[in-house]
């Protein structure tokens, strides 16, 4: 089987003018790079990348000829495929070229989903059950309560409700964009709409100071958090929750800001989290998705990837490692996943249930790829 040609579309999803802020940035509602890859005998592929900056560079790389190095490749060698793109991340094609890393890295990562999702399809089997089949059905939470200009506690308590209403059975609040106490009486109401029988998570966005994070584990257990997300700062993030991981028996989670699986390699190393995060979307695919997931098992490490529950499942469903996704069924924070495929899988009462058809077994709807896209290529 050969790879004949590369189809590309930037999907972008325009700001209602009161974005939705973490700790010290705004989350794009739509930044993503959608890849159709196409066979010699007849099966397509669809990949996606996710960004949360700003999207030119992976255009750029697309639009200079990225795509046409792997014209001709075997989509069923996704190794080989995607050490070769990610090679150039240090070679000086890149430079002469003018191709960032996190351009090749989010570009690599669309790429080798679609080829897993060609790989499904040419064996007959959804994605899970190749990665392993360790289950067909997996948890799964929202992530709410971010910070807007002029939100109110009342506003809060009714976004809460609503998911509460959807049928979440976990819930992960944003903190670190304000004062501890003022989070703190955030997260109360979260706590309070949501009762003692939901899970709590809590997701700093690295928006934390090592003094406040101390601080904050002395005060969370108040409102019983399952884990607690990226407390620290960026610069020296390992080391930093190595030494809060010593004072502090909630759990503590990381990886979704690493460019490459060595980053979240060196989280486990360094016995800093007990909850990985990687996000296939953003590094690496499935290629290196499924050797963290395995480090993770081996070193009993919880899997618990970030963003994009209909591509993770496949991940979580397919180890034994794997723990929960991530959902946004808010369309207002995240319209694509309300829309952007024919036949998503199902989540009731806090439980993703996997399809059974064939690769990543989803339908691309159409209307919203012309609603939202950019053709590049």
């Amino acid at each position: 089987m050969k790879i004949t040609d590369i189809e590309v579309h930037l999907l972008r999803v325009a700001d209602t003018g009161r974005p939705h802020w973490v700790s010290h940035f705004v989350v794009p509602r739509g930044n993503e790079i959608l890849l159709r890859l196409k066979t010699d005998e007849g099966i397509e592929g669809l990949g996606i990348a996710t960004s949360y900056t700003p999207i030119e560079a992976a255009k750029h790389a697309v639009q200079s000829g990225i795509a046409e190095r792997v014209l001709g490749a075997d989509p069923l060698a996704p190794e080989v495929i995607y050490r070769d793109l990610f090679d150039l991340t240090w070679q000086r094609v890149a430079s002469e070229k003018g191709w960032t890393k996190e351009a090749i890295i989010r570009f690599s990562a669309a790429l080798d989903i679609a080829c897993w999702d060609i790989m499904g399809k040419a064996a007959g089997l959804p994605l899970y059950r190749l990665f392993g089949g360790a289950k067909s059905q997996v948890p799964a939470y929202v992530t709410c309560a971010y910070y807007r200009d002029g939100k109110t506690l009342s506003e809060l308590r009714d976004e809460i409700t609503m998911l509460k209403e959807q049928g979440h059975r976990g819930f992960k609040a944003k903190a670190g964009g304000a004062s501890l106490a003022e989070d703190m009486e955030r997260l109360a109401v979260v706590r309070e709409v949501i009762g003692e029988d939901c899970d709590l998570m809590v997701d700093v966005n690295r928006g934390w100071t090592l003094e406040t994070a101390l601080q904050a584990v002395r005060e969370l257990p108040a409102v019983n958090p399952r884990w607690l997300e990226e407390p620290v700062r960026w610069f020296d993030d390992r080391r930093e929750l190595a030494l809060l991981n010593k004072k502090t028996h909630i759990p503590l989670s990381a990886g979704e800001s690493e460019l490459t699986s060595h980053g979240c390699r060196a989280l486990i190393d360094e016995q800093a989290i007990q909850i990985l995060q990687f996000d296939c979307t953003m590094m690496g695919g499935f290629t290196e998705g499924r050797k963290l997931a395995a480090l993770c098992e081996l070193n009993n490490v919880q899997v618990a990837p970030h963003h994009d529950c209909f591509i993770h499942a496949h991940i979580v469903a397919g180890s034994p490692a794997g723990c929960i996704v991530e959902s946004f069924t808010d369309p207002e924070r995240d319209p694509l996943q309300a829309e952007l495929y024919l036949n998503p899988p199902t989540i009731e009462h806090g439980t993703l249930y996997l399809n059974e058809a064939p690769g990543l077994g989803l339908d691309l709807n159409e209307a919203t790829v012309a609603k939202y896209g950019q053709r590049i290529k």
